[in-house]
């Protein structure tokens, strides 16, 4: 069963509540927010700028989604890099009524494979705040390895805080792929 899916417009009363309803829970993994990031209007306007940006390809935006089809959080491919680097960071967020059922390591999964398979790129990064050893427990079940600690990385529920760094690489990456995340062209010619 699949546990993401496109997020939408039609998302936006959902995500809203959620965002309502989970602002304590979410409050210390988050930046801190001004009263009228709470409201419909806010997260619409958002969410309309952020698919417009995935009609860019800079960002892939997805839905987390329980055993009903209902939604319960959000996971977003972000900053994605084609040429030389081919790459993209990870964010996503459960809600606390969702948590620990396995759904975030399952949405992972799932966005690691469109990551790979059809967005085609070679990295995906992730950063966890240094205390967050589940999130760190997500990342490493679905394959990424800690590479470093970037001190003083985000602004968090109001002061700056050290970050632990993740990343998995498509280790089926063709090395002859266009730098532009094309697909690879059926022929063989050219090559040694």
């Amino acid at each position: 069963m699949l546990v993401t899916r496109r997020l939408t417009m039609d998302d936006v009363p959902a995500l809203t509540e959620l965002v309502v309803g989970n602002r304590e829970f979410l409050a210390p993994w988050e930046p801190l927010r001004a009263e009228d990031f709470f409201t419909l209007d806010t997260q619409a306007a958002q969410i309309r700028e952020a698919l417009a940006e995935e009609s860019a390809g800079r960002v892939h935006l997805r839905v987390i989604v329980d055993e009903a089809g209902d939604v319960v959080g959000r996971l977003t491919l972000n900053g994605i890099v084609r040429g030389a680097l081919q790459s993209c960071a990870m964010g996503y967020w459960v809600s606390a009524h969702a948590n620990g059922r396995g759904l975030a390591t399952a949405a992972v999964r799932e966005t690691v494979r469109v990551a790979f398979d059809e967005l085609r790129l070679h990295r995906v990064q992730a950063e966890t705040l240094t205390d967050n050893v589940g999130s760190q427990r997500v990342l490493e079940r679905n394959g990424f390895t800690r590479y470093g600690l970037a001190p003083q990385y985000l602004r968090i529920a109001g002061r700056w805080q050290d970050f632990v760094m993740y990343q998995v690489i498509n280790r089926a990456f063709d090395d002859d792929a266009p730098e532009d995340g094309s697909p690879v062209a059926e022929t063989t010619a050219g090559r040694r």
